[in-house]
C-alpha cells in the first residue's frame, strides 16, 4: 500500500528510473513530492476549436494527428518533428524541436490535446513545441495533466522532465487526504482557509485561478504562522528567565558621548535608550539593532558594554571572523579610553589591554572578573572559557544565535545574560517581523553627518579600460582599491571571473607596477591575516577578494570598490560591499562590472546606482528576487518559505496577531499536531 513515506522508487517504473535524480531536488518520498510546489503555471485552460485560434493566443485544442514526420535540419543542426493536427473546424501545423521521441509516442490517427502559444500569421498558424497529451479510447471530454488547464511548472534537474514530475504527483494526489491538518479548526474558520488536503491538491492541479489563490493563501498562511508561533514561544520562554539588572549611569554615559567629538544621530540615541532601558529589567533583553553600513551600530553597543561594566558585570562581544573581532577590539578600546579592562580572544590571539598574554593568564582574568569586556570570535563560548558575572552578550551579524549557544553561556553565568545582535544587512520590516519575531527591533537609518555619498557606476565591457585608468589615478593619488569576485576558482560553465584569475590579470597585465594582494575563504588563517595586514598597512594598494570582505575590513584609505560579475550578487550584498569604502575623508567610488545584457539584471543593478538607502534596496531585492535568493536558501530559516510573500507586511502583521490571540488561550502542549509540525521543521530545540 502506498503511504506518504513510500520511497519515490517504489511508486512506479517512472519513479524507479527518476529516484536518484529527484534526490538532488530533495525528493525521496511521496510526502516530498506532495510538498514540492510549482513555482508558476502555464494557463492552458482555454479549450478552443482550431478555427478560433489567432497569433499570440495561448490555448488548448483537441484534434487528430493527420501527418507526422521527422527530419534533421542541417542548417540549424536541429532534429525536427512536424505534423498536422485537425478537428472538425480546420487544421494547424505543429513543430517540435529536438524531441525525436515524439514520433514514437504519437502515431497518425491518435487523438491529442495540444497546448501552447499560437505562432505564425492568420494564413499560416502553427504550434511551436506545444505540450501534448494523448486521448485514449476517445472518451475523455476534458483535458488532463499537461493540457487544457492551469498546468503546474516545477523546478527541474538534469534528466527530469516537467511531464514526469506532473505524472508522479498526479498519481499520488489521493495521498493528500492522509496529510494531517495541524492548523486549529477555529483559525481555519475565522480566516476562511482551505483544509490542508484541499490546498495541497489544488496547488498542484487547480480547477481555476480562484481555487489556486485559495490554496496558495492557505499554504502561505501556514508558513508565516509556524514561523511566528515559534518566535512567540521562544519569546515567552525567555521572558520566564531572569537576567542581571544593569544600572544606567547617566553622567558617565553623557561624558563618554561628549568625548566622541561628534553628536549621535537621533536613530542612535533612540536605539541606545531602548537598549539601556532593556538592560535595567529583570527579564533578558533580546534585541536586534539593524543599521546601514557605517550608521554607527558599534557605538550604540559600546554604550551598553560601558554601563554593564560600571554596574560591576562582565560582557562579551562576539564577531563572525577573527578580522572583525580584532577591528572591534581596537575600536572599543579607543572609545572606552582605558576606563574599562578589555580583552581579545581569537584562535590565534590573547590580548589584555595593550599586552599579549598566555592562555592561562587570559582564562584566569576572565574567570576572576578582572576582564570587564571580552571581545572575540565563537572561541568565547568554548568550554574552557569561564566568566565571573557575564551579563551582556553582543553578537555581530549572527542574529540567529542558537539556543544551544545561549545554554552554553547560561552555564557560564548564574543568570541568563542579556542579548544584543547587530546587523549591517538591512532587512525589510516584513522580513524582520517574520524571521526575528522573537527579537525586539531597533533600526538605525540616519547616517552620521558629513558622510559623503559613494558614487556608483555600472561598467559595460567597452568601458572597462576607462575604469582601469580611473582606478590607476586613484592609486597614484594615494588611495587603495578593493576588487570583489564571485568565485575562488575558474568555472568555464558559469563564465564569470574567479578571484585567482582576476588577481593574476591585475597583478601581471593591468597594474604590473602596483602591489596586489589576494584574499579568499580557502586560505589558511595566517595567510588571510597577512593579506589583510598588508592591505591595511598600505603595503598592497589593491586587494582582490571574494565575499569574505563583505563584513569586517575597515580601511579608511580605500576609495574604490570594484565588483566583477556584479549580476551574481544580490542588491543587499552589493550594498554591503560598497560600504567597505567611503569610511574616511576621501570621495569614494563603486564600479559594478557586468557583461550581462539582460534587461532585468541591468534594472536591478541600476537601482544600486540610483540609491544609497540600504533598506530601500533590500525592499526592492525582496520583491524582485525573493527571500531565498536574497539571503541564501538555507540561511536563517528562509528555506521554510516556499509560498509566502515575505514582502507583504499586512499579511505578516495579521498572522502575527492570529498567533498572539491563539497563545493567549492555548499552549502548544494541547495541540500535538501543531507541536509535531514545528519539530519537523527543525524548531524542536526552541519548544523546551
Amino acid at each position: 500500500m502506498t503511504t506518504l513515506d513510500t520511497q519515490v522508487g517504489e511508486l512506479s517504473s517512472v519513479g524507479r528510473s527518476l529516484a536518484p535524480k529527484l534526490k538532488k531536488l530533495g525528493i525521496e518520498t511521496a510526502r516530498d513530492l506532495i510538498f514540492y510546489y510549482p513555482f508558476r503555471y502555464d494557463d492552458f485552460s482555454q479549450l478552443l476549436t482550431i478555427d478560433k485560434l489567432s497569433p499570440g493566443m495561448v490555448a488548448t485544442v483537441r484534434g487528430k494527428v493527420e501527418i507526422l514526420k521527422s527530419r534533421r535540419s542541417f542548417r540549424r543542426r536541429k532534429f525536427l518533428v512536424e505534423g498536422i493536427v485537425s478537428d472538425e473546424t480546420g487544421s494547424i501545423k505543429v513543430i517540435w524541436f529536438n524531441q525525436p521521441w515524439i514520433v514514437k509516442n504519437l502515431k497518425i490517427g491518435d487523438e491529442v490535446y495540444l497546448a501552447g502559444k499560437v505562432s505564425g500569421d492568420l494564413f499560416d498558424l502553427n504550434f511551436n513545441s506545444p505540450s501534448y497529451e494523448k486521448i485514449y479510447g476517445g472518451k475523455s471530454k476534458s483535458a488532463g495533466t499537461h493540457t487544457g488547464r492551469l498546468v503546474p511548472i516545477y523546478s527541474l534537474t538534469e534528466g527530469v522532465s516537467a511531464k514526469q514530475i506532473r505524472f508522479l504527483i498526479r498519481s499520488i494526489l489521493p495521498l493528500t487526504e492522509k496529510v494531517e491538518d495541524f492548523l486549529p479548526s477555529a483559525i481555519k474558520e475565522k480566516e476562511k482557509l482551505f483544509f490542508l488536503s484541499s490546498a495541497l491538491e489544488a496547488v498542484h492541479f487547480p480547477k481555476d485561478k480562484k481555487e489556486l489563490n485559495q490554496a496558495r493563501k492557505r499554504l502561505a498562511f501556514d508558513e508565516i504562522f509556524l514561523s511566528q508561533l515559534w518566535a512567540q514561544i521562544r519569546r515567552q520562554s525567555l521572558e520566564q528567565e531572569k537576567s542581571p539588572q544593569v544600572n544606567f549611569f547617566q553622567k558617565e554615559t553623557a561624558d563618554l558621548v561628549k568625548s566622541l567629538g561628534f553628536e549621535l544621530t537621533s536613530d542612535q540615541k533612540r536605539s541606545a535608550w531602548a537598549i539601556l532601558n532593556d538592560l535595567q529589567k529583570e527579564r533578558p533583553m533580546n534585541r536586534l539593532v539593524e543599521g546601514d553600513v557605517g550608521s554607527g551600530k558599534t557605538l550604540v553597543a559600546v554604550l551598553a558594554l560601558y554601563n554593564t561594566a560600571l554596574s560591576g558585570f562582565q560582557s562579551c562581544f562576539m564577531a563572525p571572523t577573527e578580522i572583525l573581532a580584532l577591528q572591534h577590539f581596537e575600536t572599543i578600546r579607543k572609545l572606552l579610553n582605558e576606563e574599562v579592562k578589555i580583552g581579545l580572544l581569537t584562535r590565534s590571539q590573547r590580548v589584555i589591554g595593550n599586552f599579549k598574554v598566555s592562555k592561562k593568564e587570559f582564562l584566569d582574568a576572565c574567570q576572576s572578573g578582572e576582564l570587564q569586556v571580552v571581545i572575540g570570535t565563537h572561541a568565547l563560548i568554548q568550554s574552557e572559557v569561564d566568566f565571573n558575572s557575564l551579563s551582556l552578550v553582543v553578537v555581530d551579524e549572527q542574529h540567529r544565535f542558537g539556543v544551544s549557544q545561549r545554554k552554553a553561556l547560561k552555564q557560564k553565568s548564574r543568570l541568563l545574560p542579556h542579548f544584543l545582535s547587530l546587523s549591517a544587512t538591512p532587512i525589510p520590516r516584513s522580513l524582520a517581523l517574520t524571521l526575528y519575531g522573537d527579537l525586539d527591533l531597533s533600526v538605525i537609518q540616519e547616517m552620521p553627518k558629513g558622510r559623503k555619498k559613494i558614487m556608483t557606476r555600472l561598467v559595460s565591457p567597452e568601458k572597462r579600460q576607462l575604469a582601469y585608468e580611473f582606478i590607476l589615478k586613484q592609486i597614484q593619488e594615494g588611495r587603495q582599491v578593493f576588487v570583489v569576485c564571485p568565485l575562488i576558482d575558474l568555472s568555464d560553465k558559469l563564465g564569470v571571473r574567479s578571484v585567482k584569475e582576476e588577481f593574476k590579470k591585475l597583478n601581471e597585465e593591468v597594474f604590473p607596477d602596483i602591489p596586489v594582494g589576494l584574499l579568499h575563504g580557502k586560505m589558511k588563517p595566517q595567510e588571510k591575516e597577512e593579506a589583510i595586514n598588508d592591505f591595511v598597512s598600505g603595503k598592497n594598494k589593491i586587494l582582490v577578494a571574494t565575499s569574505v570582505i563583505e563584513v569586517g575590513i575597515d580601511v579608511k584609505n580605500a576609495s574604490v570598490m570594484m565588483i566583477e560579475g556584479a549580476e551574481r550578487f544580490g542588491l543587499a550584498q552589493l550594498h554591503q560591499f560598497r560600504g567597505r569604502v567611503g569610511r574616511g575623508e576621501h570621495q569614494s567610488y563603486c564600479f559594478l562590472f557586468t557583461e550581462s545584457e539582460e534587461p532585468e539584471t541591468l534594472r536591478r543593478l541600476e537601482a544600486l546606482v540610483e540609491s544609497s538607502d540600504g533598506f530601500a534596496l533590500a525592499e526592492k531585492d525582496l520583491s524582485w528576487r525573493g527571500a531565498g535568493q536574497l539571503f541564501g536558501f538555507e540561511q536563517s530559516g528562509f528555506s521554510k518559505f516556499k509560498m509566502a510573500d515575505l514582502s507583504d507586511l499586512d499579511m505578516v502583521k495579521k498572522v502575527k496577531q492570529t498567533v498572539l490571540d491563539f497563545l493567549e488561550k492555548n499552549t502548544i502542549d494541547n495541540h500535538p499536531l501543531l507541536q509535531e509540525k514545528l519539530e519537523s521543521l527543525g524548531f524542536s530545540d526552541h519548544l523546551e
